[in-house]
């Protein structure tokens, strides 16, 4: 691998930072995210200078910005514990998962209702059946009792 110069490293170095500073303070490109895959691509530089990087030998050595990624994390995570929301597709996920478990309430409390009200509808219908078959064996009984007299508004006499 070509080993760039230092001029060049310092330059991008200026470019990292101040794409840090800009992904930081929540301005971030379209379809980019507060992340080392965006700081890399928008700083113009290859995301694999971020990481620490193994020679022949296979001994480890820090990757040329690998500093520069770790700073960006924790200020990132320092942010994120301040409360600070940077990428707004992180607040529209909180939002979204917030409205979801409200929804899940509210539908919960629905179906609760609506099983009451089945179980009331229930109990409403079976007094209904009960009162009319009542109904039904008091007709029964006053139509087959010999011993009951209908009187009608025209039989009254007269009493005053």
């Amino acid at each position: 691998m070509a080993r760039i110069s230092d001029e060049a490293k310092q330059h991008n170095e200026r470019a990292i930072r101040a794409v840090m500073d800009r992904l930081l303070r929540g301005e971030l490109p379209p379809g980019g995210r507060c992340d080392l895959r965006t700081l890399a691509a928008e700083a113009g530089v290859t995301r694999t200078g971020f990481y620490p990087k193994k020679d022949r030998a296979g001994n480890e050595r820090p990757g040329p910005y690998q500093h520069l990624a770790e700073e960006f994390e924790r200020r990132r995570q320092a942010l994120v514990d301040a409360g600070d929301v940077i990428d707004p597709r992180d607040a529209q996920l909180e939002r979204l998962k917030a409205e979801n478990a409200s929804l899940r309430e509210r539908l919960a409390a629905r179906n609760e209702t609506i099983n009451e009200l089945t179980e009331f509808r229930t109990r409403a219908v079976s007094q209904l059946a009960a009162q009319h078959a009542e109904i039904e064996r008091l007709r029964r009984a006053l139509n087959g009792a010999q011993n009951v007299r209908v009187l009608s508004h025209g039989s009254q006499t007269g009493h005053a």
